[in-house]
Formats: C-alpha cells, structure tokens, sequence
C-alpha cells in the first residue's frame, strides 16, 4: 500500500515537470537564443533589460536599448511610455522576471513582445557583452 502511494506521488511529480517543461513557450513569447538571433534579424525591435541597476552595471548586452528595473516598478512605469507598434526582446538574470514583464506587457496591448531569456545564457551564445 505505501508502496503504491509513493510511485503514485512520483509519477505525479513527474507528471507536472513534464507538463512545465513542455507547455514553457506555449505562450509564443519565450524565445531560446537560437530563435533570438534569427528573429531579432528579420524582427529588429528593442532589446530591454529589466534588472536591477547594479545587476545592469555589473554586465549587459551591448545591443541593450534601455534597463528599466522591474523589482521597483520602474519597468512598470516606463512601459505607459512604450509605442505598442514596436517589438520588444526582454531579458534578466534568468528569465522569471522578463517572463512576468512580457506578460504584463501583453495584457496591456502589446503584441510583439518577447522574452529572451537569462544574461548569462545569452553572453554564453556569443551575444556581446559590456559594462
């Protein structure tokens, strides 16, 4: 019997991290690198970074358009701003916070948005970096 509950709780567990790993760009905004590189070619748009400002500091892209913090409302308040007709390629540390303001952004009548992803894995596929 504990037996059973057991390898139905893993299988369960299994279950959700695979329905996670599977469903992560079902929303069409979640770009790998790879898909970056060639959709920022035939797509130009700006590229945001939405850290904080000594994370900003501390390395960017050096295609970085702005830095708006999203931690801060920052991010929040500059997007009033934003031509919606425009595209936007958001990233951050590891892609949670990026994720959350390309959702944000959606919500509010964006349609070409999307998240790029972490800085590391974007420096680590060759996109050139600065302080």
């Amino acid at each position: 019997m504990r037996t059973s509950i057991v390898t139905l709780l893993l299988i369960a567990i299994a279950g959700i991290i695979m329905f996670n790993f599977l469903s992560k760009n079902q929303n069409g905004m979640d770009l790998t690198t790879t898909e970056f590189k060639e959709k920022i070619k035939s797509q130009p748009g700006k590229v945001i970074d939405v850290r904080t400002i000594d994370e900003y500091n501390q390395g960017h892209l050096k295609i970085t358009d702005d830095q708006h913090d999203w931690m801060n409302g920052e991010f929040q308040d500059a997007v009033e701003n934003l031509d919606k007709d425009n595209t936007y390629y958001l990233y951050c540390r590891t892609g949670n916070r990026s994720g959350q303001a390309a959702k944000m952004m959606k919500s509010e009548g964006f349609e070409n948005v999307y998240n790029i992803g972490g800085f590391e894995d974007l420096a680590n596929a060759g996109f050139e970096t600065e302080k």
